[in-house]
């Protein structure tokens, strides 16, 4: 059974745990609106059920609750952010923001960044870029989760592939977040968490074999997307995101739940473009166009219209500002140890722990 939180309720007392475990007011509401975010688009991997990882780093000095934000700056179209060991949210948002503004400036702005941590869902900094109005690229690498195509062992992260496009005339953007592998491992260690069974073909147990035991798929091997394709992506996602930023890469990203004992100095990258640097005011008529055209598609079943990418999780999160987040009966237990540990008083959260 599940039990509706709003999104207000939930937002609040995320910020008040991050407060509670050192981190300043501003981050903590970043913080907090990232993995909010997250669950109201339907990306529970992703959302409030890492809480206690993400606190368990921080209260361990594993994560810098306030962290030296350095910039170098090798062109004025690129810099290169040393993220100190902070949030991967507070450090890809301040990215983003350099990104944007060389953009401003120039059109296109670039920065990469290293000594980050797990940034959460790449659709919150692609939103980010479009609601100033640019399109956005959105790297990043992890820990070795997935092989190279034709090897029988973890090396590749199932880094996501993100882009974002502002939508045209009032029409909703375009928005691609997508894992490498075949599922993000999130939702594997998610259903794992439920003790539910997972999809075959997302992943092998730890000898090789194939395997629906979410447990044995989340200590074992999780497949690429489209065979070589993704294992290709995730190897790009190493160059632009680890090997050219001076982050950790090539197998040696920290794992946030199995490696305690030191940073997971994670790489990202962040591209901004001004999407009217070649057509103007015309992009939003084109944009409009291209959407317009792809939704008018005929479907495969008529009651289920065409949708765009990312539309299924606006649509989402629209209903659920609305009728609040589902969240089940570990989570609620989860936050309600959580509040209690730290010492805040959520009224509201303990009247809901009976189902």
């Amino acid at each position: 059974m599940k039990t509706h939180i709003s999104h207000e309720e939930l937002t609040c007392l995320t910020t008040a745990l991050f407060k509670a475990n050192g981190l300043p007011q501003r981050d903590a509401d970043r913080v907090a609106e990232c993995l909010v975010l997250a669950d109201l688009r339907g990306v529970s991997s992703h959302g409030i059920s890492r809480l206690p990882i993400y606190l368990e780093r921080l209260r361990s000095g594993l994560v810098n609750p306030n962290p030296s934000l350095a910039l170098e700056e090798p062109t004025p179209v690129c810099a290169l952010l040393d993220g100190d060991n902070g949030f991967g949210f507070v450090v890809a948002t301040r990215a983003m923001e350099a990104a944007i503004k060389r953009a401003e400036k120039f059109g296109i702005g670039m920065v990469g960044v290293k000594h980050s941590a797990h940034f959460g869902m790449a659709a919150c900094y692609l939103l980010q870029a479009i609601d100033k109005g640019y399109a956005s690229f959105v790297f990043t690498n992890a820990s070795p989760t997935m092989p190279v195509w034709g090897a029988s062992e973890p090396f590749l992260g199932t880094s996501p592939f993100a882009f974002g496009a502002p939508g045209g005339k009032g029409g909703l953007p375009m928005i691609l977040d997508m894992a490498t592998s075949v599922v993000a491992r999130g939702k594997i260690r998610r259903a794992a968490a439920l003790g539910e069974p997972v999809p075959e073909g997302w992943a092998l147990d730890k000898d090789g074999n194939p395997t629906t035991d979410a447990k044995k798929a989340y200590d074992g091997i999780i497949l690429p997307l489209g065979g070589p394709k993704g294992s290709a992506l995730s190897l790009m996602m190493e160059v632009m995101a680890g090997v050219m930023t001076g982050a950790a890469f090539a197998g040696d990203v920290g794992n946030q739940y199995e490696d305690m004992d030191r940073p997971q100095d994670v790489g990202h990258c962040f591209i901004a473009i001004n999407p009217k640097i070649f057509m103007g005011d015309d992009y939003a008529e084109r944009m409009q166009t291209l959407m317009t055209r792809a939704k008018a598609s005929r479907p495969i079943d008529p009651a289920q219209p065409v949708l765009a990418p990312g539309e299924p999780e606006a649509l989402r999160e629209a209903e659920r500002r609305r009728t609040g987040i589902p969240l089940e009966e570990e989570d609620i237990m989860m936050l309600a140890a959580l509040a209690d540990k730290a010492g805040i008083k959520a009224d509201w959260l303990n009247s809901k722990k009976e189902f």
